[in-house]
């Protein structure tokens, strides 16, 4: 049996192509696989790190972006940890239809669920969206936020460690045995969490803000 002391259920949502399998990919294979298709439903990948001196396994959960595989990924929702919703910063109409996916994690997922912004493609030169514009869409919702390249791994590895720091610290709080454990930090940022994570921080703490869209 494998030896962890904690098991997290992290689901990656957005529109189809931004690029979420990659990411999933890249953080739990190291590769990014060129020209890869789009998800069919539900995939799963699993990868234990170390956070703090603790043994952490993530099951991370890529979904469909497609309508026609909404009603099957919606169930996933329910008994997630965290949401990382992904846009690709290259592409408007995948930002835009963010607060469809909103509506969805708010419907459908914990009201307690850490819900995390993501603007992947940095590595494009044809950015159509600002980093600002995704941090204050971030904001608004309260929601972190990072900008991530799975084509040339930046900032990968810092989202899934900085998320399983995050989710240990909220796990120990639940648990009342935080305070002995944990640095001082922001209830919305994550700001003292790259540290723990050995990796630095996220663009100020993950951080968050609002738009629309049919897709």
């Amino acid at each position: 049996m494998e030896d962890y002391k904690f098991l997290f259920k992290i689901v990656l949502v957005g529109n189809a192509g931004v690029g979420k399998t990659c990411l999933v990919r890249r953080f739990t294979q190291g590769l990014f696989p060129p020209g890869q298709g789009a998800t069919i439903g539900v995939d799963f990948m699993i990868k234990t790190v170390e956070v703090d001196g603790d043994k952490i396994k993530l099951q991370i959960w890529d979904t469909a972006g497609q309508e026609r595989f909404r009603s099957i990924t919606q169930s996933y929702y329910r008994s997630a940890h965290a949401l990382i919703l992904v846009y690709d910063i290259s592409c408007q109409p995948t930002f835009d239809c963010l607060p469809d996916w909103l509506r969805e994690i708010q419907e459908y997922a914990n009201c307690k669920v850490l819900k995390i912004l993501v603007g992947n493609k940095t590595d494009r030169e044809d950015r159509e969206i600002p980093t600002q514009i995704g941090e204050e869409f971030a904001k608004q919702h309260d929601m972190y936020f990072l900008e991530t390249s799975a084509k040339e791994a930046e900032n990968v590895e810092r989202l899934f460690y900085e998320i399983a720091a995050e989710l240990i610290d909220q796990a120990r709080r639940k648990d009342g045995t935080s305070a002995a454990n944990k640095n001082s930090m922001d209830a919305i940022g994550l700001g003292s969490l790259g540290t723990k994570a050995s990796q630095n921080s996220c663009c100020s703490g993950f951080n968050s803000n609002s738009n629309q869209c049919t897709s």
